[in-house]
């Protein structure tokens, strides 16, 4: 995530809980990722919620293992952090300010599974390679890594369905709301210029993942966001 991006996170971080709970599928979403990475690695003990935010995808994580998991939440924004932490949480739950792609600096050793929910879009292109070798080094043999995000590239309907929801819907709420309307600008920006679905799942090959899977959600965002499961191999 480049500074200027995180800057943008860090001014919109006092209202993005709020934006993000009026869309009725956003913790939803979070969960049916949270209980993919738990289908793969049911007895995981230590996670890494990578791009963490304030804390939602964090909670997701704790719902779908329970408290018995120690999670690193890991974030580039300080302001998002701050929410994050100002929340109650089990003792094994930690927040970092750190970026993705320096896990390999930021873990003291291997984990089981990590999440990375609507992060990669943020990852600048030339730097989705290399985040994605952090992580797979980042995970123990036979380790998990699940990606919730947004992707409407090759897809023509799916990008005038974002389009059009950015315009009338969530454009509208952030200047209602007071959150930050730039934040949000470059949220329907990012999104139409993230990597097709099937250049993603290539690069998690190239990378050495396996058993690579992608399924988007129902509802109003199919086609538009998808749960993408990858494993590293024994």
């Amino acid at each position: 995530m480049s500074a200027e991006v995180t800057r943008e996170f860090d001014a919109g971080a006092a209202r993005y809980d709020l934006l993000v709970g009026l869309n009725p599928g956003y913790h939803q979403h979070l969960r049916r990722a949270a209980q993919a990475l738990a289908e793969l690695v049911p007895n995981a003990r230590t996670l890494v919620d990578l791009g963490c935010g304030s804390g939602a995808s964090t909670k997701a994580l704790l719902g779908a293992f329970g408290d018995v998991v120690t999670i690193a939440g890991i974030d580039a924004s300080g302001g998002m952090l701050d929410q994050a932490r100002a929340k109650q949480w089990p003792a094994g739950v930690t927040f970092t300010q750190g970026r993705a792609g320096e896990l390999a600096s930021l873990l003291d050793e291997p984990v089981d599974g990590i999440l990375a929910a609507y992060l990669f879009r943020n990852v600048p292109e030339g730097e989705r390679d290399q985040v994605l070798a952090d992580a797979f080094e980042a995970l123990r043999p036979r380790g998990a890594l699940v990606v919730l995000e947004y992707s409407v590239a090759g897809d023509a309907r799916a990008a005038r369905i974002w389009r059009a929801v950015c315009e009338t819907v969530i454009l509208p709420l952030a200047t209602v709301t007071g959150g930050n309307h730039g934040l949000y600008r470059y949220l329907e920006r990012s999104v139409l210029e993230f990597d097709s679905v099937p250049r993603f799942v290539r690069r998690l090959h190239a990378t050495g993942f396996t058993e690579v899977e992608s399924r988007t959600v129902p509802g109003w965002q199919q086609g538009i966001l998808h749960v993408i499961r990858a494993g590293r191999p024994a």
